[in-house]
């Protein structure tokens, strides 16, 4: 996903926007304060912790199968590990989701509020309502709808797919695909495995009801061309 044009989305006056990018992580961060330090050190950490786990068993990140999750590995390979399972897809599929958050919950030792979007994927949490615009590539509605994210709902995750558009691998052909839930690496593993499944628009109900499945996925939207269609409890508005 093209980030520049994805992060204009995410609007906020009342927050600070900071940027932070190592090697592949690159993470637009909005908070009360200018934490880039502390990104950074959380971002070096959860790195390290991939980077070392893929080292000593590289099936992690060349599969595109579930990884069994095992008591050796650390929190944030597990999270990943079992975001595979019950998406039915590689754990690699929610490394953004997974930093994302886990970065975010570090930062929150810091600050109330803190948003962190890591290519198209956000961990948020909150204490007013947010809006956050849904980028469709092609798609005629591509900018024009947006989801409403209320501060009782948070932290959630918000995570998006595409296969018509951007850099993600997808093996679909989505304009996009939204999952929230409260787990954020869940719902990039999600997002991914819905959009797998979207080639065309009447792929939109087979999407809904592989989603409507996952117990902790609060909801999701998936739009390929005029269509969309949506399902869980999520607030759409005009953008």
């Amino acid at each position: 996903m093209n980030n520049h044009i994805y992060r204009r989305l995410v609007k906020s006056q009342d927050l600070v926007s900071f940027h932070v990018q190592i090697k592949e992580s690159d993470l637009l961060v909005l908070s009360e304060r200018k934490l880039v330090c502390q990104t950074e050190e959380a971002l070096l950490k959860y790195r390290e912790d991939i980077e070392r786990y893929i080292y000593y068993h590289p099936l992690f990140r060349e599969t595109f199968e579930p990884f069994p999750p095992d008591d050796s590995m650390p929190p944030i390979v597990r999270c990943m590990s079992e975001a595979s399972q019950k998406a039915g897809v590689g754990p690699m599929a929610s490394v953004a989701g997974a930093i994302a958050e886990f970065v975010g919950k570090d930062l929150l030792n810091w600050c109330k509020q803190v948003i962190v979007e890591n290519g198209g994927d956000i961990f948020m949490k909150v204490t007013k309502k947010r809006k956050v615009g849904v980028y469709a590539g092609p798609s005629p509605l591509s900018g024009h709808i947006a989801l409403q994210i209320e501060p009782e709902e948070t932290p959630i995750g918000i995570c998006c797919s595409a296969g018509s558009f951007g850099h993600s691998r997808s093996f679909g052909k989505a304009d996009a695909v939204v999952i929230l839930s409260s787990s954020t690496p869940l719902a990039d593993a999600v997002a991914t495995a819905v959009g797998n499944l979207i080639k065309e628009e009447k792929d939109i109900k087979r999407g809904l009801k592989f989603l409507k499945n996952i117990p902790e996925v609060r909801g999701g939207l998936i739009i390929k061309n005029k269509k969309l269609g949506a399902w869980g409890k999520l607030n759409i508005v005009r953008d």
